[in-house]
């Protein structure tokens, strides 16, 4: 089991140690093994897979104080606050991923402002319709159902752990990262 460092960071709990997965501890399970590891949009593989109706249900958007983790990722001072969106993507009104997405101040500022008035679309349709996005290598964790953060996101209480990915994408060369929590309700993939 991966272990958690507490957050001096904001009212957050524990926060995940996301590594890159040739750094992981603990494997995860096959059968999510290549939803964790596709490099195209998750929304669109949602899309794909969800035979029913697919939406995006806004869950919050709000300044504040990223995690210490995701503000060390983004090289954002330690009081800076962030646009923190949270989603579930959701397939026949089951949820099958919980996303966050935090976005600083300077990526928000010109032609990136759009991205505040995101409602109900999907992020992953901005940013891969973007031909000059570039993507970081995908971080994985297990997510521990104790992490006060990750308890919107943890719909069954009989699991130890979910496994989520995230990465850091540049539009126009500014950052935002994008973290995703693959819930206890989404079908395996081979």
């Amino acid at each position: 089991m991966l272990r958690y460092k507490k957050s001096l960071y904001g009212p957050h709990g524990h926060e995940p140690q996301w590594r890159p997965r040739h750094y992981l501890t603990q494997q995860p399970p096959h059968a999510l093994r290549s939803w964790l590891l596709d490099s195209g949009s998750l929304t669109q593989q949602v899309i794909n897979c969800c035979a029913g109706k697919f939406r995006v249900e806004v869950i919050s958007l709000r300044w504040q104080r990223p995690m210490r983790n995701e503000a060390r990722r983004l090289g954002l001072r330690v009081h800076q606050r962030a646009l923190i969106r949270q989603v579930h993507l959701v397939c026949n009104d089951q949820p099958w991923v919980f996303a966050r997405t935090v976005i600083p101040f300077t990526t928000l500022r010109g032609p990136l402002r759009h991205l505040v008035r995101l409602g109900t679309r999907p992020l992953g349709a901005v940013l891969f319709a973007d031909p000059h996005m570039r993507r970081d290598e995908l971080e994985m964790a297990c997510i521990g159902t104790d992490l006060s953060l990750f308890q919107r996101a943890i719909t069954s209480p009989g699991e130890a752990c979910v496994w989520g990915r995230r990465s850091v994408f540049y539009l126009r060369n500014r950052p935002l990262l994008v973290s995703e929590i693959f819930l206890p309700g989404i079908p395996k993939r081979k």
